[in-house]
């Protein structure tokens, strides 16, 4: 019951027989729970590192085990530090990744070989995804993230979308679950779907990316700041990746015309799980919400009713008792 606080089952059996009977010794400990003296020890010493035993004051060099409501509200203590701790440093971790993909990005040339090209600005990025669309025969591979798409944006791939069905091109796009609650990007999605596109949703996506006839492919430089421009390369090695990575996500995501399945044993969505592994993960609200693609209200109302059904006063209360119920 207490391994997600650090208690393994020996430990919490030394430590149940110590709340009943506070005076048992190690031989009483191990005739009682049937443990070796090693193990009884070994368990003690666990407890003391947890401080869940301390010192008694009426008998020097005996030890008394800590009251729970003491001792594991300490821990629990303990491990919000840890876990502030360790958001601060991811925080840190981020900030410098960034500015070191930044300074790397400002050194790039215009062109890294043939098979490279670096598209800057929104134009020339739309310049070159119309010449590809000309020029794609067989199939289209796109990733979609971010929730709703705007309006500017489907209005610009309507027309290369349609020519390119129209020629038999398979299209196939993955949008993130998200978009099902979005009139304009459902509409859209749907359309294509009866145009005889292929599209399926999944709670999270990987960055956005084309991938034309198996042979181009067309990332953004930053994907946080898809304004910045994008590469377009032919290099083998990286558009097989890139492939591997798309089919990956699909074989995980849904058709647009199905309903996500709750899963048998939680009953949680995909969407839900993600969002709680997102935030045990210790992604804040808005992060969370931008690798949904839903709002940070959105978040914050799933988050609720998450809370309620696990009867749980705090988000790090919900986290233990979700992490207990194998939610995690």
């Amino acid at each position: 019951m207490l391994a997600v606080l650090g208690l393994d089952s020996e430990a919490e059996s030394v430590y149940r027989a110590m709340l009943a009977d506070p005076t048992g010794g190690v031989a009483e400990l191990c005739g009682q729970l049937g443990l070796s003296e090693t193990a009884v020890r070994e368990a003690l010493d666990r407890l003391a590192d947890l401080q869940l035993l301390r010192t008694s004051r009426d008998l020097p060099g005996e030890l008394r085990p800590v009251s729970p409501e003491l001792g594991l509200e300490l821990i629990l203590r303990r491990q919000e530090e840890d876990l502030l701790r360790r958001q601060q440093e991811l925080a840190l971790s981020k900030a410098a990744a960034s500015r070191a993909i930044a300074e790397y990005a400002g050194l790039r040339p215009s062109a890294t070989a043939d098979t490279t090209e670096r598209l800057v600005g929104l134009d020339a990025i739309q310049a070159k995804l119309e010449v590809l669309a000309e020029k794609v025969t067989r199939e289209c591979l796109s990733v979609m993230p971010g929730g709703a798409q705007s309006q500017a944006s489907l209005d610009a791939s309507r027309p290369l979308d349609a020519d390119a069905m129209n020629r038999n091109v398979a299209l196939l796009t993955l949008y993130q679950d998200s978009v099902r609650n979005d009139p304009a990007t459902l509409a859209y999605a749907r359309w294509m779907t009866e145009q005889g596109g292929k599209v399926r949703t999944c709670p999270t996506l990987p960055p956005r990316l084309l991938v034309f006839d198996r042979e181009v492919a067309v990332v953004p430089i930053d994907p946080t700041n898809t304004r910045l421009g994008a590469l377009c390369t032919r290099e083998p090695g990286i558009v097989a990746s890139l492939v591997a990575l798309f089919e990956q996500t699909w074989q995980a995501a849904v058709p647009l015309g199905a309903d996500r399945p709750q899963d048998a044993e939680t009953g949680l969505s995909a969407g839900e799980c993600e969002l709680l592994r997102l935030l045990a993960s210790g992604l804040t609200d808005e992060a969370a919400g931008k690798r949904l693609g839903i709002s940070v209200r959105s978040v914050r109302r799933q988050m609720a009713a998450l809370m309620e059904r696990l009867d749980a006063s705090s988000r790090f209360e919900a986290g233990l008792r979700a992490a207990q119920r194998g939610w995690l």
